[in-house]
C-alpha cells in the first residue's frame, strides 16, 4: 500500500497542526466535528516520532478521551511540518 494511503488527507494534518500550533487542545471529537477526520492518535503519532514535536497528552475523566496539546515552552518557530502544512511553518495561523 502506497504512503500516502496510511495516513490522513492533507487537510486533517493541517488542522491538527494548525490547532496545535495555536495553543489549542484538542481530541479525537474536536477533529471529527471541525473536518470530519478519524486519524487523530495516527497524526499525533506521526507529529511526535518522524518531526519531534513536544506533544503532550492528557486524559479526561470519565471515559478517558485523550486530549493533546504542544508543550507550552515550545519554540514554534523551530517546528519541522508536514509537506501538507509547510505554510505553517512560514508564519500563516502561528499564535
Amino acid at each position: 500500500m502506497p504512503q500516502a494511503e496510511t495516513y490522513s488527507k492533507p487537510t486533517s494534518v493541517y488542522w491538527t497542526c494548525k490547532a496545535l500550533t495555536e495553543g489549542r487542545t484538542i481530541s479525537q471529537l474536536t477533529q471529527i466535528q471541525n473536518v470530519k477526520g478519524w486519524r487523530l492518535p495516527a497524526i499525533i503519532h506521526r507529529l511526535r516520532w518522524e518531526y519531534g514535536w513536544p506533544i503532550k497528552t492528557e486524559y479526561s475523566s470519565p471515559g478517558q478521551i485523550a486530549l493533546y496539546s504542544l508543550a507550552p515552552d515550545v519554540d514554534r518557530s523551530k517546528l519541522r511540518f508536514p509537506k501538507s502544512a509547510k505554510a505553517l511553518g512560514t508564519g500563516e495561523g502561528m499564535a
